[in-house]
C-alpha cells in the first residue's frame, strides 16, 4: 500500500474504489506478483472485498518463493507459514480487454504487516528509495517483445515487415487500444525480426511503476491474444536457432529535474554521476543476468549477431553491446539500455537489480571503461557475458553489492530456484530445452 497513506486512509479509499468499480460493471479483482522464476502469479477477490484486502492482505503460502517456471519447487519450499497479498491502489486499474476485471500488483507482508523480505516488489521499492535518499531519481522502461502463433508454426512475413503489419493490424490496433485505455502511454508497437514476434515500449516511468506496467503489459497482451485465438510466448527463445525475446530495460538517472545521462563533461554528454552509475552496472552484468536474463533458455538467446546483447561492452547505438548509450534528439530522452534482459526476468528483480549495482558504481565512484565502437566480436579482449545459468550464478555469488541489496533470504531464494532450473533443465538439449520452456513465460 502506498506509504503516502495511514492503513485507514488506505481502506477508505479502497472503499470508494471499490464503488466506483462496481459501478462501471467490475466484479473482481485480480492481484498479481511475480516469483523467483519470473512467472506471474495471481488470485482474485470480488470487487466488495477490495477493502478487506487493502487492510488484511489475502494470505499466499510463502512457498511462492521456491516455485520453478513448471510449478515445481526447489529444496526448501514447503506447505507451512502464511504470507499477506495486500493491493497497491495506486496502481489499481480496470482490465480494457477483460471486461468484468480490475487489477492491481501486491506487496507481500508478514503477517505483523511488516514487509515480507522475500518480497520482490519491497526489494524494488528500497534500491529506489536509496538513490532518492541520495537525491537522484531514475526513470525506467521496458521494451516488450512476444511471439503470438496458432498452435502451428509461427507465421511468416518479412522481418519488420509491414506485410506482418497488414496481416495482423486488427490484432494490434486491440493491443494499441487496451493499453491507451489503460492509461499507459504507447510510444511504440511494431512487427519485429522472428516471424510472429512483435514488441511495444510505453513511457517510462519511476522503477516500481515501471515494473508494474511491464506485468500490466504483458497481461493485456496475453489477453488481446486469447480473444483473437492466439497463443502468446514471452519465453527468451522460442525456435533454437532464432532470434529471441528481448525485454530491453532503459535508465535514466536524475536529479533536481536535469537528466544526468546528458549535458555532463563525459563520453557522449554524461555527467560523472551517470557515468558511474552505468559502470556499476556494467561491472555487475555478470551477476545481473541471474535476476535479468534468469531462465536456463535465456542462455540460447545471448548469441552474437543476434543485437541481445551478449557482450561485456558498452558502446553508442550499439545494439551487440549489453549496455547500449542513447543520446537522443533533446537532453531529455537521453538514456542506457540494458539488452542483456528478456522476459523471463521478474521485471523487480531485474530493476532493482541494475539500481542495486548502479548505486554501487556511484558509491565507489567508478568510471565506464573505454567505448567498444563497433562489432565487440571484432575487437580484442572484449568480454563476453557468461555462456550458462551456472557460470552467471557463479558471478552472483561472487557479488557483494547485490547480495547486501537482496537481503539474505530473496539472495538465497533466488540462488534456490535458479539451482534447480540447472538441475531440472541442464541435462536438455536446445530443443528440448526451448520445448519445455516455450510455454511457461
Amino acid at each position: 500500500m502506498g506509504s503516502a497513506h495511514t492503513r485507514d486512509e488506505t481502506v477508505e479509499r479502497a472503499e470508494q474504489a471499490a464503488a466506483e468499480l462496481a459501478g462501471a460493471g467490475i466484479d473482481a479483482v485480480a492481484l498479481g506478483w511475480v516469483d523467483n522464476a519470473g512467472i506471474t502469479r495471481t488470485k482474485a477477490v470480488p470487487v466488495a472485498r477490495l477493502p478487506h484486502a487493502v487492510r488484511y492482505g489475502i494470505g499466499a503460502s510463502p512457498c511462492f518463493d521456491s516455485f520453478l517456471a513448471d510449478d515445481s519447487m526447489a529444496p526448501g519450499g514447503g506447505p507451512v507459514g502464511d504470507l499477506r497479498l495486500v493491493p497497491d491502489l495506486d496502481a489499481l486499474v480496470p482490465l480494457a480487454a477483460q471486461p468484468g476485471w480490475a487489477w492491481a500488483p501486491v506487496d507481500r507482508r508478514r503477517q505483523d504487516g511488516a514487509a515480507h523480505p522475500g518480497c520482490q516488489r519491497w526489494f524494488a521499492r528500497r534500491t529506489e528509495r536509496a538513490l532518492a535518499a541520495r537525491g537522484l531519481d531514475v526513470r525506467a522502461g521496458f521494451e516488450i517483445e512476444w511471439v503470438v502463433d496458432r498452435d502451428g508454426p509461427p507465421e511468416g512475413g518479412s522481418a519488420y515487415g509491414m506485410d506482418r503489419l497488414v496481416e495482423r493490424s486488427d490484432y494490434l490496433l486491440d493491443v494499441l487500444r487496451a493499453l491507451e485505455a489503460q492509461q499507459l502511454a504507447v510510444l511504440q508497437i511494431h512487427p519485429e525480426y522472428t516471424p510472429g514476434q512483435f514488441e511495444v515500449s510505453v513511457a517510462a516511468d519511476t522503477p516500481v511503476r515501471a515494473a508494474d506496467t511491464s506485468l500490466l503489459v504483458r497481461q493485456t497482451v496475453r489477453a488481446v491474444s486469447a480473444r483473437h485465438g492466439l497463443r502468446t510466448s514471452f519465453a527468451p527463445v522460442v525456435a533454437p536457432d532464432g532470434v529471441g525475446n528481448g525485454c530491453h530495460l532503459h535508465l535514466s538517472l536524475w536529479q533536481d529535474g536535469r537528466n544526468l545521462h546528458a549535458g555532463g563533461p563525459g563520453p557522449h554528454g554524461l555527467t560523472e554521476q551517470a557515468a558511474a552509475f552505468l559502470a556499476g552496472i556494467l561491472e555487475e552484468l555478470p551477476a545481473l543476468l541471474v535476476l535479468g536474463a534468469p531462465s536456463p533458455a535465456s542462455h540460447l538467446r545471448l548469441v552474437p549477431g543476434r543485437w541481445s546483447g551478449p557482450y561485456r561492452c558498452w558502446g553508442l547505438e550499439n545494439r551487440e553491446a549489453a549496455l547500449r548509450l542513447i543520446t537522443g534528439s533533446a537532453p531529455d530522452q537521453a538514456n542506457a539500455e540494458v539488452k542483456c534482459f528478456d522476459p523471463a526476468a521478474n521485471p523487480y528483480l531485474a530493476l532493482g537489480g541494475a539500481l542495486a549495482a548502479g548505486l554501487a558504481g556511484l558509491d565507489a565512484g567508478l568510471k565506464l571503461p573505454p567505448e567498444v565502437p563497433g562489432d565487440p566480436a571484432r575487437e580484442p579482449g572484449v568480454e563476453r557475458l557468461p555462456h550458462s545459468p551456472a557460470a552467471a550464478l557463479s558471478a552472483l555469488r561472487a557479488c557483494a553489492p547485490l547480495r547486501t541489496a537482496l537481503g539474505e533470504e530473496l539472495y538465497h531464494a533466488v540462488l534456490d530456484v535458479r539451482e534447480a532450473e540447472i538441475a531440472r533443465y541442464g541435462g536438455l538439449d536446445a530443443q528440448q530445452l526451448v520445448a519445455a520452456t516455450r510455454w511457461r513465460y
